[in-house]
């Protein structure tokens, strides 16, 4: 029934909360405030700085403090990009079977190609996904539908026939828009507020090699 596979990256593919959060308690140290644990961090790790600044100094993007304090991030975010990311448990056998089965797989992200791009370098992923979609690649990032669609003609698969994979109620919108079925990754980074089963995805996975299952 399928022949691509497509994930979202923070929380789905890789596991960036220790990097993404490790900058922001650097940033919180820069302007003296207390450092926050990982633990209290990891759900907001896929939703970009608005999540991250929002927790760690209460701001929204309409205050005039977002957008400094966002640029003074990236810049230490990008410092430290693959200092402790690693793939989730079981993705890169997963990939793997992909790439044995003859199944394309590719990203299709929120984070800007500033990031993604090395970061997929440096997991030694870059070359072997057939598309890597930033969340500046197309003029509007997920929900929008229009990143999956480019996806979707990169890989050569159309949408119907292509599962995606995240772990935020934006990746199911966006796909199911696109015409594309979704798993939600639990092993991702939900949130105690987040409602899964009421996000009408095609199913929930608590391991990379549960996908498996779908593909047969």
């Amino acid at each position: 029934m399928y022949r691509a596979v497509l994930f979202d990256l923070d929380g789905t593919l890789a596991d960036t909360a220790p990097d993404l959060g490790h900058a922001l308690n650097l940033l919180l140290e820069r302007h003296g405030r207390p450092v926050l644990s990982q633990e209290t961090l990891r759900p907001y790790a896929s939703h970009g700085t608005p999540g991250l600044l929002g927790i760690g100094f209460g701001l929204t993007p309409e205050d005039p403090r977002f957008a400094p304090l966002r640029q003074e991030y990236l810049a230490l975010y990008e410092a430290h990009l693959v200092t402790h990311t690693r793939l989730f448990a079981g993705m890169a056998e997963l990939l793997e079977q992909l790439e044995q089965r003859g199944l394309p797989w590719g990203v299709v992200t929120n984070k800007p190609e500033r990031f993604a791009l090395p970061l997929m370098e440096r997991l030694g992923l870059r070359n072997r996904a057939a598309t890597v979609i930033g969340g500046d690649t197309c003029p509007r990032p997920k929900p929008h539908p229009e990143p999956m669609h480019r996806a979707s003609q990169d890989v050569g698969v159309p949408p119907a026939e292509c599962l995606y994979v995240g772990d935020a109620e934006r990746d199911v919108e966006a796909a199911r828009a696109a015409g594309m079925n979704t798993l939600i990754a639990a092993y991702g980074y939900l949130g105690e507020h987040d409602r899964p089963l009421e996000w009408n995805a095609l199913g929930i996975i608590h391991s990379p090699l549960d996908i498996l299952a779908y593909l047969d």
